[in-house]
């Protein structure tokens, strides 16, 4: 493993270790990835072997607490696993030509499941990597399920050469006390109706190792040609979902102590219904999957705006969203006391990736570039949402930077943390 960066004055600092050494052991065990050094590396004394400059030494660590104070270089694409499976719905499938590779990676690995959350599919696991997950304990997992019956789960993944059956190797894991996170994309006239109500109920008998179950809408881009022929979800169909699913709720709160099964928020904006209150997320383990994650904003921004002295911007101020959220976020501001002439905000169509795509995190730049030139003042600052953003270089999906934002359109732009406290200050500090 390589290391990446040191923090001064901690453990590993005063180990000697810097920026660019390789750590190949610790306490003896070779290392194969992140994982392997988090398992061995748990001790209070620690013996490194560091490669540098291709000379090996031994590094002597004691810790101090739970931070090392080394951050380790992230797996390059060649060391990750890659999915096998054509899914009728991938998302990478869907994207056009010409963008960076690293958007082309379909990722189908245990260790960045566990270590991020990425949703894995299990199809392919060999025996050697179910063994490990059971050994380290590596739990939670996040598996993509999609549906529990073997001929439409194999259909749904493109018909792999190799068994897609899932329960099998569920109720191996749940076994062996590992937790999970099950997830259904959604895909209208597939895996719906009676095939999602068979799902979820042959899921349920795991619980609580199978912690949740998110149920999400199919994401169509507008790049689909020669795959297979797939509908997004209705808004009647929606709003049925949603009283389906609360009957479920409802019967397994009463019968596990948990609702189970939970809906992404698009699905019930798109149905035109109120999200649930808070407590229905049973503490939102699942947000960054879009499940709960417009209800914690709006509770976070409530709050935000009851702890802040009243004020107003500086100055007049443009907020970019996408066209899903944009009506709860204009409302938001309306009730905070903002005045809609002065926070405008902007919900800018996603023409890169197509009209059903209205999340914040799919704008590119040139799409928001295209939108603002055609209002009539953007006022001091433009705010963007920073998950538009890719984390590591903070471009844009087209490559487009904030900077290339500014210029073009003449307005200083700032990246904004999807958090409320953070928007509510820079509307503040505008």
């Amino acid at each position: 493993m390589t290391v990446a960066a040191i923090r001064p004055r901690s453990p590993a600092a005063a180990a000697g270790l810097a920026s660019g050494d390789r750590i190949v052991a610790v306490n003896g065990h070779r290392l194969r990835d992140v994982i392997d050094f988090h398992f061995h590396a748990g001790d209070e004394r620690l013996e490194l072997s560091v490669e540098r400059e291709g000379v090996v030494t031994l590094r002597r660590l004691d810790r101090r607490g739970a931070d090392l104070g080394l951050e380790l270089a992230a797996p390059r694409p060649g060391d990750i696993a890659t999915c096998a499976n054509k899914c009728v719905f991938c998302f990478i499938h869907q994207l056009p030509k010409g963008m960076r590779k690293s958007l082309y990676v379909k990722d189908d690995d245990f260790r960045l499941s566990f270590l991020h959350g990425n949703y894995i599919t299990l199809s392919d696991l060999d025996e050697a990597s179910f063994e490990r997950i059971i050994e380290q304990r590596l739990s939670p997992l996040y598996i993509s399920v999609h549906a529990t019956d073997p001929e439409l789960r194999h259909a749904l993944l493109g018909r792999p050469r190799h068994s897609a059956e899932i329960l099998p190797r569920l109720e191996r894991l749940a076994k062996a006390g590992i937790r999970m996170h099950a997830q259904i994309v959604l895909c209208p006239g597939l895996n719906d109706g009676p095939h999602l109500e068979r799902t979820v109920f042959e899921l349920v008998p795991l619980h609580p190792r199978i912690v949740t179950t998110a149920i999400v809408p199919v994401g169509l881009t507008r790049y689909r040609e020669r795959l297979p022929a797939l509908r997004s979800l209705a808004p009647a169909e929606a709003w049925a979902l949603v009283a389906t699913t609360e009957r479920w709720q409802q019967r397994w709160l009463a019968e596990l102590g948990s609702r189970f099964v939970f809906l992404a928020d698009e699905i019930y904006l798109l149905a035109g219904l109120t999200l649930p209150p808070a407590a229905v997320y049973e503490g939102f383990p699942i947000a960054e999957d879009g499940i709960g994650l417009v209800r914690r904003f709006e509770d976070g921004f409530a709050r935000a705006v009851g702890r802040r002295r009243a004020s107003t911007p500086g100055g007049a101020l443009t907020i970019v969203t996408g066209e899903m959220f944009a009506p709860r976020l204009a409302s938001l501001l309306i009730h905070a006391g903002f005045d809609p002439a002065t926070a405008r905000v902007a919900a800018v169509p996603n023409d890169f990736f197509g009209s059903a795509i209205g999340v914040a995190g799919l704008l590119t730049g040139r799409d928001i570039q295209r939108h603002l030139a055609t209002q009539p003042d953007l006022g001091l600052v433009v705010l963007v949402p920073a998950v538009a953003l890719h984390d590591v270089d903070g471009v844009f999906l087209d490559d487009v930077t904030p900077a290339d934002l500014a210029r073009d359109l003449g307005v200083r732009v700032k990246v904004v943390p999807p958090t409320p406290g953070a928007l509510l200050k820079a509307i503040r500090d505008a």
